[in-house]
């Protein structure tokens, strides 16, 4: 079963045992939930940013449950509860990344500053390569100081090639020649690289805007993909984040960056539940390689510490201790 569980849910080892934690101290006064119990586990989902309203989600799909598995002690109550959380995940998570009817698949990355977008890029590159594709990388990124030279140190270590841009330049005539560069060479995949911002910064979001318009005029159907890379610690803030970046530009997916680092990796339901945008991908480590794909079930499980939820399945509860 430690094979199913991977490094997705290593990573989120601090916020299973907050949970569970929470969920013990709840059945303290007794295997059944009363409303009290209820109370308890609510809170802690909330401590865990799993949000106010899917909080409370959960616990009616729990107080509903009362008769069946609940009673059960805390592993009826995990199961309940992953079975739930997995049930919202992958109905974010159904549709896969697509397929560009000709090559290059291009990948727009977004995300405010300090949340990883650089490092995850790197990675993302790094999984390409892996999988036996060509990778251009654009430094699309002409605002701030070294950008380009950061993005520079991780494309060699990913095996994939840069092109990038003067200081200052115009960030959507690097994304343009670097897509005209992929096109040239027959490269599989473009990742474009973009200024860190935050989300309330009109200008810099109009920005962004024009980039996604001059990929789509050079070739039609692109960007197949837009990432927004969203840091695990964010909290409730990541919810506002990923709505005003949708709006702007139309997200298809995000990346979950620093997972390994935070108890609250709950974050992602509320996502899933109020957004309806898929995670892709799952930071779970510092080396070029700790990106996960994102798995509904084993997230699910992960966060609950049972093994490998699918469909309202479950392989039975997890010790982490």
């Amino acid at each position: 079963m430690r094979k199913r569980f991977s490094r997705l849910a290593d990573g989120l080892a601090k916020t299973r045992l907050a949970i569970l934690d929470g969920i013990k101290n709840a059945l303290s006064r007794g295997p059944a939930l009363d409303e009290s119990g209820l109370a308890d586990i609510e809170e802690t989902l909330i401590g865990a940013d799993v949000g106010v309203d899917t909080s409370a989600h959960l616990v009616d799909v729990l107080r509903a449950g009362s008769g069946e598995r609940s009673a059960d002690g805390a592993g009826g109550v995990t199961t309940l509860l992953a079975a739930e959380i997995g049930r919202i995940l992958e109905s974010a998570c159904a549709d896969a990344t697509p397929e560009p009817a000709t090559p290059p698949l291009v990948v727009m990355v977004v995300g405010v500053n300090g949340v990883g977008k650089t490092t995850s890029i790197g990675k993302l590159a790094r999984r390409y390569v892996d999988d036996g594709k060509t990778v251009i990388v654009a430094a699309a990124d002409t605002f701030r100081a070294a950008a380009g030279e950061q993005l520079a140190v991780w494309a060699e270590r990913s095996g994939a090639q840069l092109v990038g841009g003067v200081a200052g330049g115009d960030p959507a005539a690097v994304a343009y020649d670097a897509l005209d560069a992929a096109v040239a060479r027959r490269t599989d995949v473009l990742i474009v690289d973009t200024a860190g911002r935050l989300h309330t910064q009109k200008n810099l979001v109009e920005e962004l805007r024009k980039i996604r318009r001059v990929i789509a005029g050079r070739l039609e159907g692109a960007p197949h993909e837009v990432l927004l890379v969203v840091d695990a610690n964010t909290g409730q803030n990541a919810i506002s984040q990923t709505r005003l970046f949708d709006e702007a530009v139309g997200l298809t997916g995000i990346i979950l960056a620093k997972l390994d680092g935070t108890a609250r990796g709950g974050i992602v339901v509320p996502i899933a539940r109020e957004l309806s945008i898929p995670v892709r991908y799952v930071g779970t480590g510092e080396a070029i390689d700790d990106l996960e794909d994102f798995d509904p079930g084993v997230f699910a499980g992960g966060l609950l510490g049972v093994g490998g939820v699918r469909g309202g399945t479950d392989d039975g509860p997890r010790d982490d201790r």
